[in-house]
């Protein structure tokens, strides 16, 4: 039984809360319904105020063998955050101040709970950049850090994993560690902070992370190229980078999908003709080399088979086509069974949306199938009329079996969470889950932190 006198203490009485009522939304993440796990009956959530509180917490929860959930913004997609056995959850959102914008060394340094929102904005404030945009801007820097958070723009940039430069942890056993710096180089010893990240929260509890920042883009634009057929599309996009432009960010999308996104958000999809679409979102150092690398990536696309390229100027715009793209959850998700997250290599693109096709096809279901092209990150979105079926599970099954005869894998950037635990054997070996537990022993082992998440 949790110890709610002794978490009173720590962190005062207004900051412990026990009535069901008060605790359901801290019991579920974004996690799609017919693969979400069942939160336990008995949770506690605990909002500390420091990174001394969380490890007076973790002290007394590893001594006491009771369950510790860290929380961020509630975005994750695979139940990670859920709460499975009785214990504590631990929320992370009074640690919200952006404690430093560095703008002699291009870095910035966030407390955990801090927003994606709120961190962009205290930096463009400074008219400097954090390139990384996963999506969902209520997000939490400590969930995109353990999540190693992707998103649109990381095929120029890359993921969330490029900009640590440094983190401060909590461990389970309550000791509290600082990894990095404000440095560009460190090779000290072995590289634990990288461990940290991307480990789902099994591994420690981050409370401050270091970003690297770049200057603010001199020009930007967004372009929406459309083809009739999908397959010219696809095929485009190595063309495109072969040309030598590489884009900020470059997704595909389908006419019949974005535009249930359009509708959802009272806005208009501004590509009339096609039905399937390339955002392209190109930065440069002068608007002239923006437009020239507009104006290359428009040929390249002309000259395979494009019927349609606008080109989004202002701001204005181009938020609203990119927030089309990053809310297209939102509106299919009451009929989604599960929204996958396999990654190929990015010449196999095109062959894993044949498969998908015909899988659905076979199966006689519905699968959306969008996502980072370049990158070769797809989101194939299963709907419920697989479960009404009775097929889902073969029908992701097949689709997992067809990525990884392509060179794929489970997850680019959602991470396994506890939704994904099924699929763990398919894409690890023995003797790499027999290592994966050992640090998470070495770590944790008493096993209180974020249990039956990540690893089996």
């Amino acid at each position: 039984m949790t110890n709610v006198q002794e978490l009173q203490r720590i962190v005062g009485g207004d900051w412990v809360t026990t009535k069901r009522e008060q605790i359901e939304s801290y019991l579920m993440d974004e996690v799609y319904v017919a693969v979400r796990p069942q939160p336990s009956n008995d949770v506690v959530v605990v909002k500390p105020a420091n990174t001394e509180e969380i490890s007076k917490i973790m002290k007394l929860a590893n001594r006491e063998k009771i369950p510790v959930y860290p929380r961020g913004g509630g975005t994750g997609l695979l139940g990670g955050a859920v709460p499975t056995q009785d214990g504590i959850v631990l929320s992370l959102e009074r640690l919200d101040r952006v404690e430093e914008v560095d703008k002699d060394n291009l870095m910035v340094v966030v407390q955990a709970g801090v927003t994606l929102g709120d961190l962009l904005k205290a930096v463009e404030d400074e008219d400097l950049l954090f390139p990384p945009h996963p999506g969902d801007e209520g997000a939490q820097v400590g969930g995109m850090v353990a999540c190693n958070a992707g998103g649109t723009r990381a095929v120029k940039y890359g993921v969330v994993r490029n900009y640590v430069k440094g983190l401060e942890v909590v461990l389970p056993t309550g000791e509290i560690l600082n990894m990095g710096g404000k440095l560009l180089k460190n090779n000290t010893g072995l590289d634990l902070m990288h461990l940290l990240i991307d480990s789902e929260g099994i591994l420690g509890i981050i409370t401050k992370v270091i970003f690297r920042l770049y200057p603010r883009f001199a020009g930007i634009a967004t372009l929406v190229v459309s083809w009739d057929d999908r397959h010219a599309a696809i095929r485009t996009v190595p063309k495109i980078l072969q040309s030598g432009v590489i884009p900020l960010a470059m997704e595909y999308v389908e006419r019949d999908v974005i535009e249930i996104s359009a509708e959802h958000l009272g806005l208009k999809w501004p590509a009339a003709k096609g039905k399937a679409h390339l955002i392209v979102i190109v930065s440069g150092s002068s608007e002239d080399d923006v437009y020239s690398q507009c104006q290359q990536i428009s040929d390249v696309c002309q000259e395979h088979g494009a019927v349609d390229t606008l080109i989004a100027e202002r701001k204005e715009e181009q938020a609203e086509i990119l927030k089309m793209r990053s809310e297209i959850y939102t509106p299919l998700k009451s009929r989604m069974a599960d929204g996958l997250d396999i990654t190929v290599p990015p010449a196999n693109v095109g062959k894993v949306f044949d498969a998908i096709e015909e899988i659905a096809k076979r199966f006689g279901v519905t699968v959306h199938t969008f996502g980072h092209a370049a990158d070769g990150n797809l989101h194939p979105s299963i709907m419920m009329d697989a479960v009404e079926k009775g097929v889902f599970k073969e029908v992701k099954k097949e689709i997992y079996r067809a990525a990884a005869d392509l060179g794929g894998v489970v997850s680019g950037e959602h991470g396994v969470g506890k939704a994904r635990l099924g699929e763990f054997d398919l894409y690890v070996d023995a003797k790499s889950k027999e290592l994966m537990r050992g640090m998470k022993r070495l770590f944790d082992p008493n096993n209180i932190l974020n249990p039956g998440t990540a690893i089996m």
